[in-house]
């Protein structure tokens, strides 16, 4: 009989109660791996009591005491680096190189958490002059000194999507916990084996019981936390539609808020252009993770010429992916997550059809084993205003627009609804950097096919593709999970 996830509270594992449960599928061959509870309200009102519980001790250690944690975390997750690879591959179905850079850029998260000391330094002003209406002080001659702390804020909730599943946990609760916060993870009911693994190996390090707590469910529970007391910060990775709710619902709360959102992302291709690198980097962004990732390079603006020799280069090379399971020998691309995004991906294929887009590549017909599988598909002479242009598909489909010039390709970025990363192939220094100052996303990439930015940098979406004031990673991160607090003081 396949067993049901636990939920992980207070320092141990937590069998889920009976109500609905949702099927954990291995994508690649159906096989059910486990099941998922998804209305367990009670179970995520006893992760809040435990997080709050912990919250006091924990914020009051001293900062480089929770870091040792971290450091000794940091060490299990290499020692664990290849289990934590095969469960990726299992769980969601990206290939064994993928699923690698997963738990590496995690580890990164993790790493860069542990410069906690250094990251949370406030900033300090002895002898501050005052204005005139508190004078009083200053003409008795008793200085006043000034000076900014950052401390943390409470209970912090983290909601995780399938297509990172160690990565995207790893950009909240190790910084937020670094910080003197207690956190509580939502990851997605479709690779909730691999957030639990993560969990387990936090307490492995050392964790104090309660300080970081995991709830599988489904709208219900998500609700539930988005709108509790004691919750002070809700981070979120997914679709824009999901985002929209969760920042209206945490932040109409009283909660501070972080969405990161969906995304159709642009990359612009040069006459000028290197070939054989913008091949790489165009195939790589728009069929790495089979898509599945908000950093795709789902749209190719060709400018001038350009179509000329790119169309049968970038065809020929998506010809040459392999599709099969992700460990599998020779494979270069994996399943969908579920049989539910192969409907929706195939539908949008459908959609591009009928809008008049010619179809180069169709993946429709690769079906393996009975798993989750489209194949690379790519498009030419995509009408500008079709949904294959304009909106997020989230599989590996790629849309080929012709214009005549670098204006009217900036335009088509400037145009989008959203606003995460831009990408262009050029040799032209005068062409990137119009580009750069104009297309209208927080990530840029030039000669780099995905601009995913290191832990030390925000994950910098803009437009709809972020809602809030202050991103993940980097030192926005540091400031979401603290408060700033501003001591006056003078001695006698």
């Amino acid at each position: 009989m396949t067993y049901t996830i636990e939920h992980f509270i207070d320092g141990k594992k937590v069998p889920a109660g009976s109500g609905a449960t949702s099927d954990n599928v291995n994508p690649a061959t159906g096989e059910v791996l486990a099941k998922v509870s998804m209305n367990e309200i009670a179970a995520a009102e006893a992760a809040v009591e435990s997080a709050v519980r912990a919250f006091l001790e924990w914020s009051e250690t001293p900062v480089g005491e929770r870091c040792q944690v971290l450091f000794r975390y940091k060490e299990l997750l290499e020692e664990h680096f290849d289990e934590l690879t095969q469960m990726i591959v299992d769980e969601h179905g990206k290939t064994a190189p993928e699923a690698r850079g997963d738990v590496r850029r995690g580890i990164d998260c993790v790493e860069y958490a542990c410069g906690a000391p250094s990251l949370m330094m406030g900033r300090t002003l002895p002898r501050i002059a005052v204005s005139s209406s508190f004078s009083r002080e200053r003409e008795e001659g008793i200085p006043l000194d000034s000076s900014l702390e950052r401390v943390p804020l409470g209970v912090c909730v983290g909601i995780t999507p399938f297509n990172f599943p160690i990565m995207v946990p790893l950009w909240m609760w190790p910084m937020a916990v670094a910080c003197g916060n207690t956190f509580i993870l939502k990851p997605s009911e479709k690779v909730s084996l691999c957030a639990l693994r993560e969990v387990e190996l936090a307490h492995e390090a050392g964790l104090p019981d309660g300080v970081l707590n995991m709830v599988t469910g489904g709208p219900e529970v998500v609700n539930h936390l988005l709108t509790h007391n004691d919750v002070k910060a809700v981070s979120f990775v997914g679709s824009t539609s999901v985002a929209k709710h969760i920042y209206k619902t945490a932040s109409g709360a009283g909660k501070r808020v972080q969405c990161m959102a969906g995304a159709k992302n642009t990359m612009i291709i040069m006459p000028d252009a290197n070939q054989d690198a913008a091949i790489d980097g165009v195939i790589g962004s728009s069929m790495g993770n089979t898509g599945q990732r908000c950093l795709a390079g789902s749209v190719a603006v060709l400018v001038g010429d350009a179509p000329d020799w790119f169309i049968p280069r970038v065809v020929e090379a998506a010809k040459q992916i392999n599709v099969a399971k992700g460990d599998a020998a020779g494979c270069t691309m994996g399943p969908l997550i579920d049989d539910a995004s192969v409907q929706r991906v195939k539908k949008a294929i459908e959609g591009g059809i009928k809008a008049g887009a010619e179809l180069l590549l169709d993946g429709r017909t690769c079906e393996l084993n009975g798993g989750s599988f489209v194949g690379p598909t790519v498009f030419d002479n995509v009408p500008h205003d079709s949904a294959l242009a304009m909106e997020e598909i989230f599989g590996p489909v790629l849309s080929i627009l012709r214009v005549d010039t670098l204006d009217d390709a900036i335009a088509v970025t400037q145009r989008s609804p959203y606003g995460n990363m831009a990408v262009m192939f050029t040799d032209s220094g005068y062409a990137a950097n119009k580009f750069k100052d104009t297309a209208g996303a927080g990530m840029i990439g030039v000669n780099v096919g995905v601009p995913a930015p290191m832990a030390v940098f925000p994950f910098c979406g803009w437009k709809d593709s972020f809602f809030g004031t202050l991103h993940s990673n980097g030192e926005d991160s540091v400031r979401f999970y603290t408060e700033g607090r501003i001591v006056v003081s003078r001695w006698f």
